[in-house]
């Protein structure tokens, strides 16, 4: 592990159908690079990279589809610069490292080998992870590699949240609440406390709402429930998952339709959601023919409705609500599902302001609203580079102190 001052960080993002990516300065942590490889509706798969004044470094199709194509182009692209952008640390988002690894870490073979291990709690994320770190440290075999775990924001949960009504031998084999999109709600978290210090100190409802959509409750900053569970797939309905199931749904598929565990994890994973009530899972598409496509209409009014009852649940988990905060792509851009979210909640205490939402304001609640709503832009990347240089000027100070 050789680092240099004029190194830079790059944080990888390997979703479940995409990759983001982007590179930081190692002394100011401020982004010079960043884009993504994603496969839109027709089935194509862009490579987009560009500078943070908007000039493209790179924007085409690549030949296959799905997450290591885009792993390979962005590779093949950083060696080609690499005398001008050289790579000093790569870290890595982590969905799910089982009970043992939550917080910040260096990668290691055993790291690795636990979270194979663990890729039952997640088999659509941590294989294409697990690939992601072993092709960058072949091409990279200088750089540090980190790992952050998207479940690291709720490791504190209490124990009424945080464990299943299962028999204990369940539990010790993992089988705990663990919550995502933790990076996500630490960057909301920790914008409000530098920002809005007093509000961070209150009631939070934080609804990270994307192709996959999570809510959590924060109390003094600290996440206190959450709605996804075990693995990605539970909670809210999302774009192509199915959320929350009566587990006799899973008995059902099992003993009537004599579907395999695999045939069910693509159903529940990429084949429900959104995409099954209208065929499609992407919500600004479905915004866009709601007016005059039923199913769509449908499909925006069950999104919302499942936001709309999260507010009320984990408010009463609380025991009251200071702040509400709307993040992720369809939070961040989608003012039509903000407004639907809210409905039918003053008794919450919720006064919303249609003007401020259309006008894309930060702040969308009413002067005289006892609530606070806002839409903040989250950036996961920026809390993984945080992370990573911590950890690696630690263990510097370490060898150092040796």
């Amino acid at each position: 592990m050789t680092l240099t001052n004029d190194a830079f960080i790059l944080a990888v993002n390997c979703g479940s159908s995409g990759l983001k990516f982007g590179l930081y300065g190692q002394k100011d942590l401020q982004r010079t690079l960043s884009g993504y490889a994603a496969t839109d509706s027709a089935g194509k798969t862009h490579f987009i990279l560009q500078d943070e004044k908007g000039e493209f470094w790179a924007n085409h199709p690549l030949s296959k589809t799905g997450v290591q194509p885009g792993i390979r182009e962005l590779i093949g692209w950083l060696s080609d610069h690499h005398s001008r952008y050289p790579v000093g640390t790569v870290v890595h988002r982590i969905v799910q490292g089982g009970p043992k690894h939550r917080e910040p870490e260096l990668v290691s073979e055993e790291l690795l080998k636990e979270l194979q291990h663990y890729a039952y709690l997640a088999p659509n994320h941590i294989p294409d992870e697990i690939k992601s770190i072993k092709a960058f440290q072949e091409a990279f075999p200088g750089a540090a590699a980190v790992v952050c775990f998207d479940t690291y924001f709720h490791k504190d949960l209490p124990d009424v949240t945080q464990y299943f009504p299962l028999p204990g031998k369940f539990q010790k084999a993992g089988l705990i609440r663990y919550g995502f999109h933790g990076l996500s709600y630490e960057f909301v978290v920790g914008k409000l406390q530098k920002k809005y210090p007093k509000l961070a100190r209150k009631k939070l409802i934080i609804a990270h709402l994307g192709s996959g959509a999570s809510m959590t409750a924060v109390c003094n900053g600290r996440s206190i429930d959450t709605t996804m569970g075990l693995s990605p797939l539970g909670g809210l309905v999302m774009g192509t998952r199915s959320g929350d199931l009566d587990p006799g749904v899973i008995l059902y598929l099992l003993r009537k339709e004599k579907l395999s565990v695999d045939e069910i994890d693509e159903l529940l994973s990429e084949q429900s959601g959104l995409k099954a009530i209208a065929g499609s899972g992407d919500m600004e598409s479905l915004i866009k023919s709601s007016e005059n496509d039923p199913r769509a209409k449908l499909a925006v009014r069950v999104f919302s409705y499942a936001v709309k009852k999260t507010i009320g649940a984990l408010a009463a988990a609380m025991g009251g609500l200071d702040t509400l905060v709307f993040t992720g792509g369809i939070g961040e851009n989608a003012p039509l599902i903000r407004a639907h979210c809210c409905e039918g909640l003053e008794f919450l205490g919720l006064k919303f302001s249609h003007r401020r939402n259309d006008e894309g304001r930060q702040w969308i609640s009413k002067s005289d609203s006892k609530v606070k709503i806002g839409v903040l832009k989250t950036d996961e990347a920026a809390i993984m580079v945080k992370h990573a240089r911590a950890l690696i000027s630690n263990l510097k100070h370490h060898e150092y102190v040796k």
